[in-house]
Order: structure tokens, then C-alpha cells, then sequence
């Protein structure tokens, strides 16, 4: 995998990054680190992709195991070191899942599944930081 990250010059902390799959993102920091608020920061980047990348694993372990989810959302919540590195110290994902007749047991067992053996990103940053789950079933009607 591999990724280009640009400065955007001069007048701020804007960066420009492309995938290697050909996609932009733009990242900027805080006003008061000189930067314009106009993107994500850097480590919520990171942040999004750790809830991205165990949402799509529970979304597929659920249809492999033929359940009928509708909906995923992972909302997310981390707390990060005091000094440098500023690492996270604990993020905890709470996962909002959809479905007709999904049994939270099926749910519990692919959010699981996804931190133990599927997940790269939790993976990395459970190096470092204290990850917790909860998961909240809601019927689809």
C-alpha cells in the first residue's frame, strides 16, 4: 500500500493526501497550530479509519452469516496521551447495528471477530490504547 501526502504551501497546515487506489482526502490542523480548519485532522484520519475498517468487517461477517443487517454505525470516542506522542490512549466503539430479526449475540460475536482477528487498524492502535466495545441492536421495521 502506498499514499502521498502534500503540503499545501505556505499560508497554513493544509496537507493533501492521495491513496494509491486514486483518491483525495484533505487534512488541515487548528487555528492555533496554524492551520485553517478546513479538514480532518490528521489523527481523527486515523481515528475514522479504525471505525471504518472494523464497521466493514461486522457489515461482512454479518451477510456472510446470511443475517439481515440494514444499517452500521460505529461511533467513536478516543482519549489520547498527554505528552509526545500524543498517542491514543483509549478508544472506545460503540456499534449501532440494524437489522430484521439480527440477534445481538451474531453482533457481539462479529464486533469480536473483527478486534481479535480481522482488523488491522484496531490491531495497531491496541498497541497502545485500551479498546472497548458496546453494541446496541435496533430492529429494522
Amino acid at each position: 500500500m502506498q499514499a502521498t501526502v502534500r503540503w499545501a504551501g505556505p499560508d497554513g497546515m493544509s496537507f493533501l493526501a492521495e491513496t494509491e487506489s486514486g483518491h483525495l482526502v484533505a487534512m488541515d490542523g487548528a487555528a492555533d497550530g496554524g492551520g485553517r480548519n478546513l479538514a480532518p485532522r490528521p489523527m481523527e484520519m486515523v481515528l475514522l479509519g479504525a471505525g471504518g475498517c472494523t464497521a466493514y468487517d461486522v457489515v461482512l461477517i454479518l451477510k456472510r452469516g446470511r443475517h439481515d443487517v440494514t444499517g452500521c454505525e460505529v461511533r467513536l470516542e478516543a482519549e489520547r496521551a498527554t505528552k509526545d506522542p500524543r498517542v491514543f490512549t483509549r478508544i472506545s466503539l460503540h456499534f449501532v447495528v440494524r437489522g430484521r430479526g439480527l440477534p445481538k449475540e451474531a453482533v457481539e460475536r462479529a464486533v469480536q471477530l473483527s478486534h481479535d482477528r480481522y482488523c488491522s487498524a484496531t490491531a495497531m492502535l491496541g498497541r497502545t490504547a485500551e479498546i472497548v466495545t458496546r453494541v446496541e441492536v435496533l430492529e429494522q421495521g
